[in-house]
């Protein structure tokens, strides 16, 4: 008998351990997202946590490129009949590391931009500032709308064998679902 309360005492013992460690999930997620109003346009500025699993991060450091997609629309409520779509907008963001000169590179907007570790590319993808998502003269005035944010993995740009991987593995499968807030202009 005292022989099993050793166990169990051992086991609870563990079990404080394992759970007193830090926890690191592998995905996406939308900790913050807002719209400002400019002068011809509302520009949307998102702050997302980005966490690639190990799968990802072997695939990226052997020449993988990883193609992400921000996906943003703009709804105005009705109560008699679906929600007007008033904007949509899609953003496409290539994450990829070049081994000759050991740099992440993001890609964007015509633009590209190296950064030596993995981490600080990561942040900079889950960045998005001063981003046009709607013009102002699509907007009423006094109106209420609600916007949504989504940001994901986009595995239809994987090379054709991992597209297969892709679908058959959750641990390509790299989604924020949508993130929904309230805008009054």
């Amino acid at each position: 008998m005292r022989c099993f309360k050793n166990i169990s005492l051992l086991g609870g013992v563990l079990l404080a351990l394992v759970l007193a460690l830090p926890v690191y999930a592998e995905g996406i997620e939308i900790k913050t997202a807002e719209l400002e109003s400019m002068e011809e346009a509302l520009h949307l500025k998102a702050d997302i946590d980005i966490v690639l699993g190990q799968t990802l991060e072997d695939a990226l450091n052997k020449g993988v490129p990883l193609n992400f997609v921000a996906e943003f629309e703009l709804k105005r409520p009705r109560w008699y009949w679906l929600d007007e779509t008033v904007s949509a907008a899609q953003q496409h963001i290539r994450l990829s590391y070049h081994a000759l000169t050991r740099q992440y590179q993001l890609s964007y907007n015509n633009q590209q931009r190296s950064y030596p570790f993995l981490d600080e590319a990561r942040r900079e993808l889950g960045r998005l500032h001063d981003w046009p998502v709607a013009k102002r003269n699509q907007l009423k005035e006094k109106q209420g709308y609600v916007a949504g944010l989504r940001f994901r993995l986009d595995v239809s740009q994987l090379p054709k064998p991992l597209q297969i991987n892709a679908l058959a593995s959750k641990d390509w499968n790299l989604d924020s679902t949508w993130h929904y807030w309230n805008y009054s202009s």
